[in-house]
């Protein structure tokens, strides 16, 4: 356990609050720990039903068929369940390709029209394969009784295609207890002596994305490790690509975009991947500036080295300059490549990942011409290489950065061409199609990422991006429409495994997750990983480090973000939160077998405690900083060497991760500062002092850089504490004391000796306090001098409290979270839903359905309405602002409107578009967008505040009203009392 800093508050300041995540899970019932679509194969007991279907008993294995005339990667995969069915039980089955001699339990592969064991089961009325045959990726697993001469009974995986095969056999797999994860994060395999599963038959139907992968991107530490560890003297070879090629299909993905920086090896390098790629069923792409397969990083300048031009000087990379050396350049990868099975990216944009360049196309208009030309000229060369029409050919075209605004302004883009729509690489979806644009025949399709490197601020090292967050952009992009292909950029891949996961059992299913069950289903696959008794516990402390990573991811600290003395201390109930969620899962390590902690590091705990490591240096610099300015003596040493410690710390971390986890395996594949790609943020620099003999005093009371000038607030209705750091401005022990003016002001410590600094809660005993407003002090004695620390207290007393019927005005703000809402107005199909798990405060709501219409006209009769009472001390015009999280339409803004009482509502629009402007770098760097206006409250007492949804899709996480006391800080202060919300908000 990482230890607290002196002087801070108890690692119960604060806590991510439970409610919204038990909530879920209430909801959800008895938690299943396998996918709803296959449970009913759910690996048995050994004490299993008489008629379940044993794989392994008595220490024999049922002997595993497949047909020698089936796929390759077919055959292949049969191999893998024979390994698997080892793992679990120790006993190796049979595999084989003859029908003959079989056990008299044996596990039949195969698929439709390829196998003609199972082709004759389907003829004969044997095995139902409606729903399945005929169908994209589909499967069925049946138990079958004699289904060929010298066989009692099979359990039959009958695929509709090879990649349907796969996932049928891959499915028993994880049913029989291997995880996708088993090898990329070490997750155990239970053993059992006895194998059996339920006998029901289960049919994989297709899934609803068609085209579901990742792209392997800023990798440099995944290709230091292939170089140095997996494979070495290779930067991501055919050893690294096989390992990516099985995890892909075993979390049922079937598409990747290989790596493409200049540190790696690109993929054509070694004929050998595309060929493995082909032999394990893996269809390969390329990114936004790779058309046609080409690695322009390094396949171009070879090729302009071969194909000079007439004057012998090298050809650029611009169709307007050199199109024949291009067109050539593209129609050898297409020679290449056209037996396999790809994607084909069409279009154009600049060498690395840069902009499309066009010397001799100056206009937009001139350079959405040479667009449709590059187009045209592409698919011509497709037609002749791989296909013979290109609508026959899987192509993509994907308006990222610069080439959407050409799109925009009038891209022809052929209808059979996928349209793949990026997000703002911050998990925002730019833009979505049209009414028309749903209805291309090739589709719709995104690109997504959970990992980036670029303006303004690049996430690299960990996984941060909540599930709900990756379920509100997908769903909300699938019910618009983009149900093709979907592409996640999954930086290095490792760190990535929680949100890989649960975005392609999204693509794969995604009917199977409401709002409601984002939580549920985190809590399933963390059951999958370390076991039904710890899956609850695991989820809710991942949910609470996605929240923390909401507000900042981690790769995002820097000096002076979170508030060291408003809200009782905002830097310091954030490390309290990591604490606490460190200390839940070391408790949980401690319950788990020495054979899961390898897995249980990687998965929870070097994520959860690298990024409080990563945050505490930075707060405890701040510290330093503030130590200096309040002229603080020991302290200022104390904060510099936590803060150094801090970085330390994370650096020992990091190296166990790569020397000593699963013993070394994982050399290189973690490191926040990678040589080649942005870096996380080491710590910054700090300032000691001299230490001397001297000794004094001095006091900074909460709200106050320095000194004690603002008084210290206090509210019967939060029940509030505040903090008082005492602190010497010397180096010699410090002795003081703490004396309340009125017996009803309580304080957490009397009396000290401290070297260094330490902190007094102050808090009121109300059931003793006057009624009204009262000005108590504290003085603080020590070193010859006495400071007088003012409070304000202002008691309503129980009966204030008892007749609120929402929440009240305290402390100078009005704060809510905009789940906590009193009443719900559903209007013209639409409505507002709750999302667990989503936004910095534990939920948000949202407006659904995500394809609803835009809602013009006056909302209090058209839009959907969420009401919350409101009970104000002062009237006045006071700030409002809406806690969104960012929303983007490069069509258009998302609107939604704010109101009081029966008053006009406020419309709000925020920022739109994705740009370099400082709004738009603002609102994905802090996870949220504020919209602000003002209401006019014309009386103390109780109101209704109310919040529309005109446009679809808009996730408002908070709502603060500023009456005229409320702090800067980053955060929204603390949520308000609420009798039944927040009854005790102070506690």
């Amino acid at each position: 356990m990482i230890a607290k800093p002196p002087g801070h508050p108890d690692d119960d300041a604060f806590v991510p609050s439970r409610r919204s995540f038990l909530r879920g899970l209430t909801a959800a019932g008895v938690l299943p720990l396998v996918p709803a679509a296959v449970s009913t194969l759910a690996a048995e007991p050994a004490a299993a039903a008489v008629d379940g279907f044993p794989l392994v008993a008595g220490g024999v294995a049922a002997d595993v068929f497949v047909d020698a005339a089936d796929d390759v990667a077919v055959r292949r995969v049969a191999g893998d369940l024979q390994a698997d069915v080892e793992r679990v039980s120790g006993v190796l089955p049979i595999l084989t390709n003859r029908t003959t001699g079989l056990s008299r339990t044996a596990v039949l592969i195969g698929t439709i029209g390829h196998s003609p064991v199972i082709d004759k089961l389907v003829a004969a009325g044997r095995l139902d394969v409606a729903e399945v045959a005929g169908r994209w990726e589909a499967s069925v697993t049946q138990v079958v009784e004699a289904p060929i001469a010298g066989v009692d009974r099979a359990l039959v995986i009958a695929g509709s295609d090879r990649r349907g095969t796969i996932y049928g056999v891959y499915d028993l797999s994880e049913r029989i207890g291997v995880s996708p994860w088993y090898w990329w994060a070490d997750v155990p395999v239970p053993h059992r002596d006895t194998v059996t599963v339920a006998p029901a038959t289960e049919k994989r139907r297709e899934p609803a994305i068609r085209y579901r992968g990742i792209f392997l991107n800023d990798e440099d530490n995944l290709s230091q490790w292939a170089y140095r560890t997996a494979e070495p003297g290779k930067h991501i070879g055919p050893v690294t690509y096989t390992r990516i090629f099985e995890l892909m299909l075993r979390l049922k993905a079937n598409y990747l975009w290989p790596a493409m920086h200049p540190e790696s090896d690109h993929f054509n390098k070694y004929p050998d991947n595309a060929r493995l790629a082909h032999e394990y069923g893996i269809v390969v792409g390329s990114s936004h500036p790779e058309a046609l397969l080409r690695n322009n990083v390094h396949e171009w300048q070879p090729w302009a080295e071969a194909h000079r031009n007439p004057d012998g000087s090298l050809p650029e990379y611009d169709f307007t300059v050199n199109p024949k050396t291009i067109l050539d350049y593209w129609r050898a990868r297409a020679k290449a490549n056209a037996r396999y099975e790809s994607v084909w990216t069409v279009g154009m944009r600049g060498i690395h990942d840069s902009g499309l360049v066009t010397k001799n196309a100056k206009t937009t208009a001139e350079r959405v011409a040479v667009m449709n030309d590059i187009i045209t000229q592409q698919r011509r060369i497709l037609a002749d290489e791989v296909g013979p029409a290109a609508g026959a050919v899987p192509q993509i075209f994907i308006p990222y950065k610069e080439v959407l605004d050409l799109y925009n302004a009038g891209v022809r883009v052929p209808d059979d061409v996928t349209l793949i729509w990026p997000d703002d690489n911050h998990g925002n979806m730019r833009q979505l199609p049209t009414a028309a644009e749903r209805q291309r025949s090739g589709g719709n399709g995104l690109y997504y990422h959970i990992s980036y490197w670029g303006s303004p601020k690049s996430y690299l090292w960990l996984d941060t991006t909540a599930p709900a967050k990756i379920w509100q952009e997908l769903r909300r992009a699938y019910d618009n429409g983009v149900r093709h292909t979907w592409i996640v950029n999954v930086g290095d891949l490792k760190s990535q495994e929680t949100g890989l996961s649960l975005a392609m059992e999204l693509a794969w299913d995604i009917d199977r997750w409401r709002a409601e069950d984002v939580h549920p289903r985190l809590a399933e696959w963390a059951g999958r990983q370390f076991g039904a008794a710890h899956a609850r516990e695991i989820a809710e402390i991942r949910q609470g480090y996605y929240e923390l990573a909401a507000a900042l991811r981690p790769e995002f600290i820097q000096s002076g973000v979170f508030s060291l003395v408003h809200h009782g201390d905002e830097a310091e109930r954030r490390m309290a939160a990591y604490r606490s969620l460190i200390g839940r899962a070391e408790a949980v390590g401690r319950q788990l077998p020495s054979s899961y902690q390898d897995a249980f590091f990687e998965l929870l705990l070097y994520p959860l405690t690298g990024a409080y490591l990563m945050n505490l240096k930075f707060v405890c610099a701040d510290r330093n900083a503030l130590a200096v300015k309040q002229g603080r003596g020991a302290g200022v040493n104390v904060f510099a060497g936590l803060a150094e410690r801090a970085q330390a710390d994370e650096e020992a971390l990091t190296r166990r991760y790569n020397t000593a986890i699963a013993g070394g395996k994982w050399k290189e594949i973690i490191n926040p500062y990678p040589a080649n790609v942005p870096k996380a943020p080491r710590v910054p620099a700090v300032t000691r002092r001299t230490p001397t003999n001297a000794v004094g005093l001095g006091v900074a009371a909460e709200g106050n850089e320095t000194g004690v000038a603002r008084p210290l607030t206090f509210s019967s209705y939060p029940r509030n504490r505040r903090f008082i750091d005492v602190f010497n401005t010397g180096f010699a022990p410090l002795s003081w004391q703490a004396s309340p003016s009125h017996s009803w002001v309580q304080v957490s410590t009397r009396a000290g000796t401290t070297p260094d600094q330490a902190r007094i809660w102050v808090g009121v005993d109300w059931a003793a306090a006057p009624a009204g407003v009262s000005g108590p002090e504290v003085r603080i004695t020590g070193a010859g001098t006495t400071v007088t620390v003012p409070l304000q207290v202002v008691n309503d007393g129980e009966r204030g409290r008892a007749t609120a019927t929402g929440f009240v005005e305290a402390l100078g703000y009005v704060s809510i979270e905009a789940e906590h809402h009193d009443r719900l107005v559903p209007r013209s199909g639409a409505t507002w839903q709750t999302v667990p798990g989503l936004g910095r405060s534990g939920a948000a709501v949202i407006g659904a359905p995500f394809d609803a219409a835009r809602l013009d006209g006056d909302s209090r009769t058209v839009a959907p309405e969420l009401q919350y009472n409101v009970r104000f001390a002062t009237a006045g015009t006071f700030p409002v602002t809406v806690y969104r999280l960012p929303s983007l339409d490069a069509r258009g803004t998302r609107r939604l409107a704010i109101g009081l009482d029966a008053g006009t509502p406020i419309l709000l629009k925020g920022t739109g578009v994705t740009s370099a402007t400082a709004a738009w770098s603002r609102n994905v760097v802090e996870g949220i967008e504020k919209l602000t206006t003002s209401i006019t409250v014309d009386r103390p007492g109780e109101h209704v505040l109310k919040l529309w949804m005109v446009d679809p899709g808009n996730a408002v996480d908070q709502i603060v009203v500023d009456t005229g006391g409320l702090p800067a800080s980053y955060l929204a202060p603390p949520e308000s009392f609420h009798p039944a919300f927040n009854p005790n908000p102070g506690q």
